[in-house]
């Protein structure tokens, strides 16, 4: 049986991973990919915690997270797209459209 300690540390990896992404590159595409690898460090952790404790809480809030992670991809990848159609630019340094 896999310890839930080794759980929590292929978590953290995947979340720091995924921090490191947003925190440093400036592709828009590389961004949102970087937000997804969050989430689903977040998904392991909560069904790991949930297997451990006998609960389903943590499974049915996993599948909460994912129905959102996935929502939130096709907006930002539509969004994504608006933008490059109108000023030919991925980098978000690049975007400054909500500016005031």
């Amino acid at each position: 049986m896999i310890p839930l300690s080794a759980y929590v540390a292929v978590s953290a990896i995947l979340f720091m991973t995924g921090l490191v992404g947003v925190l440093i590159r400036r592709n828009f595409i590389i961004v949102l990919m970087s937000v997804e690898i969050m989430l689903n460090a977040a998904n392991i952790n909560l069904v790991a915690f949930s297997h451990y404790l006998n609960s389903m809480a943590g499974q049915m809030s996993a599948l909460f997270i994912i129905a959102v992670a996935a929502a939130e991809a096709a907006v930002g990848l539509a969004i994504i797209i608006v933008i490059f159609r109108g000023k030919m630019a991925t980098n978000v340094d690049q975007i400054n459209i909500l500016k005031w």
